[in-house]
């Protein structure tokens, strides 16, 4: 966890100059880096011919001296920087103090001859860090005063510093003072957060002895600083960095510095504790004490050495510190996932479960966990598992006190009862009915709160009677063998199996097609049901167990495709078939009507006619339209009659439904329905088809819930949307079989 965090520095200036305080821990050491590819001692390069053609049998970085084989320096294959490279004797003197202006106008390796000083090994580890002077480290990070109270960040070499540095104000008393909302100076990113005043918690009104006004302070400022090793930039997106070092900024050093400013101002906490340090580094100097002696004697008299101690601590091992500060408690931590941003999402699209984080999501979970954390989603069919029992969370939430008011009080009381009714068996709607709690504005915030301090996280839902499919991770979070030592001593009953013999069980089970869930795998019996419930919960809060979500999809197979089709094409002909019948019945009446008319258009060659005198025949013929015209008229007319019949048809058939027959989603091979809930006309034709010969409750069922079955819905959504039983949505699944394809996924 956090890779890139190096070492926590506390920096104060006085009218002395810049000074570094204390660091933990006491030798932190950056990353090595590599200026060009390291060999490989039994590399053979078999690509190229020539070299393994001439490949001998001696180690290529190694040259034979005296008959010896003598090992080359391969110091040149490793970066460092100009620090490291220059005499490591060079360092300030400490017997003056350098102004901050000139350190930052010189660099530390202009300023001395490289046998300026000759240090003794003890007095070494006081004074130098990353291969710097602390005073020379000190100065960077003391900025002017019109720099301070706002963020900072400084890069030298491969390090990036990051902080918060607060300063007295004017007339040189620590108050505190109201940021202004501007952007950051010098091209520093602002960022949206609460100034000092407003980060004062109702601590200040403890009773503290605040400086008086004529009291006179020799802090002038001081600076807790994160020191991180510069990720290379071309590991991740450059908004995930700036992200990353945002959350670290924002979770650790702003909150620290907020603390420890109030403090000063109300009691001169840090100045007392700066002036502690002061003095046991410079009498451990005197007796030529090692700094390990220091260091070791710090933890035990200053709170502050200690409070960086654990925070650095629980940062590396992905914990929750619990710091005091002042007797003020803080519960500090970063996001469990934050390193994933500084790598390509293609190094993590394999994890086992990651959910989506969409814009909802992170609504729902809130900005100070919408990303890093990777939580599941936040829905009424999912669950909470305890992490502690309400006595271990006790001390922390029991505002019983006189103090404390009445509506702090019912809060307490409140989050007491919560967590007395939550259990794995429940979802979240279940305890919201039982408590009588809304869901949005009750619920949800204290699930919020239990997630974030990492006393809760939320999970699947469990049945009751452990009739749950399982299924388990990749990886484990510790070793086997130490998994299974542990299970054995919680565990010691006979009946339970040993650690490896169950997951076996429960990996086998997932692939079976039926008596695939917990109980018939594992338990087999109901009266073990409440001591595999303790078992369930064991691996649950180690992540070894994941459910098994049933996702359902719809398929429309060729024979409901044909028998959609065969019915279009037998409705359309019987419709084309009346259309016929109608004409003829047309014509019929048109005859009784005009029998004169009628004989002349349907007269065919060769037939007796009566011949009409020249002249008579000259009028007729000219009444009369030629064959072709008429034969042309009679054509186009029946064409249109046609088309205007099958426009007709089809406008009937389609049932104002516009249904694309014969185009390229008009197939007869099986296809899957992706979202029912937006059903084309088409593919609702194949879902109404699917109903046909059904019961007529079942088919109002399927109608009702097959929006559901688009393979992203899981079992437990669809009961809660469509509000339905386990055993009703059986039903369904039963009777249209069929058209239906389910599968199990993690997720």
């Amino acid at each position: 966890m956090a890779q890139t965090l190096l070492a926590f520095l506390l920096v104060n200036s006085s009218a002395k100059g810049p000074n570094l305080v204390f660091r933990w821990p006491p030798n932190p050491e950056s990353t090595s880096r590599l200026s060009r590819p390291l060999p490989s001692e039994d590399r053979l390069e078999l690509d190229n011919p020539w070299r393994a053609a001439n490949h001998n049998d001696s180690p290529p970085n190694t040259v034979e001296a005296n008959g010896e084989a003598v090992a080359t320096a391969a110091e040149d294959y490793q970066w460092k920087s100009p620090s490291v490279i220059r005499d490591r004797s060079r360092s300030f003197p400490r017997t003056t103090s350098l102004p901050t202006s000139a350190v930052n106008a010189l660099s530390e390796e202009r300023l001395f001859d490289d046998d300026e000083l000759a240090e003794d090994p003890t007095d070494e580890k006081y004074h130098r860090i990353f291969d710097y002077s602390t005073q020379f480290l000190a100065g960077m990070l003391c900025p002017k005063t019109s720099l301070c109270h706002q963020k900072f960040d400084l890069v030298i070499d491969d390090l990036l510093f990051i902080g918060h540095p607060v300063c007295v104000n004017d007339d040189g008393r620590w108050q505190f003072k109201r940021e202004k909302s501007s952007s950051g100076s010098r091209g520093r990113s602002s960022i949206n957060r609460e100034s000092m005043d407003d980060i004062k918690s109702e601590a200040s009104t403890r009773a503290y002895s605040p400086i008086r006004e004529n009291e006179s302070s020799w802090l002038h400022m001081f600076h807790f600083v994160l020191v991180l090793d510069l990720p290379d930039p071309s590991s991740s997106a450059s908004e995930n960095m700036s992200k990353y070092f945002d959350t670290m900024y924002k979770q650790i050093a702003f909150t620290i510095t907020a603390v420890l400013f109030q403090e000063q101002v109300l009691s001169n906490f840090v100045e007392l504790e700066c002036d502690v340090l002061g003095s046991l580094e410079a009498e451990y100097i005197a007796k030529g004490e090692p700094f390990s002696a220091f260091v070791s004697q710090a933890l035990e008299v200053s709170s502050i050495a200690s409070v960086m101690k654990a925070l650095f601590d629980a940062v590396k091992s992905s914990t929750m510190a619990y710091i005091t500060l002042n007797n003020i408690p803080l519960e500090l931590q970063l996001p469990p996932f934050l390193d994933h941003l500084l790598h390509s999402e293609e190094e993590y699209e394999l994890d086992f479960v990651d959910p989506q984080e969409d814009e909802d999501e992170a609504r729902l979970w809130g900005c100070d966990l919408s990303f890093g954390w990777r939580l599941p989603s936040l829905a009424p069919w999912k669950s909470l598992l305890l992490l502690e029992g309400v006595q271990e969370l006790d001390p922390y939430i029991n505002l019983r006190g006189p103090h404390v008011s009445p509506d702090e009080r019912d809060h307490a009381e409140g989050l007491v009862k919560f967590l007395e009714v939550a259990s794995v068996t429940l979802s979240l709607s279940d305890m919201a009915d039982l408590l009588g709690w809304n869901l949005e504005t009750q619920i949800y915030p204290t699930v919020r709160w239990l997630v974030h301090h990492r006393r809760a996280k939320v999970v699947d839902t469990i049945h009751s009677d452990l009739k749950t499919i399982f299924t388990i991770p990749p990886k484990f979070v510790a070793p086997l063998c130490t998994l299974s030592a542990e299970f054995k001593r919680d565990f010691p009953q006979p009946e339970i199996p040993p650690l490896p013999s169950l997951l076996a069980s429960i990996s086998e089970a997932s692939s079976r097609q039926s008596d695939n869930h917990f109980f018939a795998v594992v338990v087999r019996s109901k009266e073990l049901i409440p001591l595999y419930h303790e078992v369930v919960i064991w691996l649950l809060k180690r992540d070894m167990l994941f459910t098994l979500h049933l996702r359902i999809r719809i398929v429309a197979t060729t024979e409901l495709k044909a028998r959609v089709r065969q019915a279009h094409e037998y409705k359309l002909e019987r419709s084309r078939g009346q259309r016929h019948q109608d004409r003829i019945g047309s014509s019929l009446r048109l005859r009784d009507q005009d029998p004169a008319f009628y004989d002349v258009n349907t007269r065919r060659p060769g037939s007796s006619w009566f011949p009409l005198p020249p002249r008579g025949a000259h009028r007729f013929s000219r009444r009369m339209p030629s064959a072709e015209s008429e034969s042309s008229r009679v054509s186009e007319t029946s064409l249109r009659h046609v088309g205007e019949d099958d426009e007709e048809v089809l406008t009937d058939e389609s049932d104002d439904e516009n249904i694309a027959w014969g185009s390229p989603e008009d197939t007869l091979w099986p296809s899957l329905i992706s979202d029912p809930g937006t059903a084309s006309p088409l593919e609702r034709r194949w879902l109404a088809a699917m109903s046909e010969g059904k019961d007529e409750h079942i088919a109002r069922r399927f109608e009702r819930i097959n929006q559901y079955f688009d393979g992203k819905s899981t079992d437990d959504e669809i009961l809660y949307r469509a509000e339905i039983s386990r055993k009703q949505l059986r039903e369904v699944l039963h009777h249209y079989d069929e058209y239906l394809q389910t599968f199990l996924h993690p997720a």
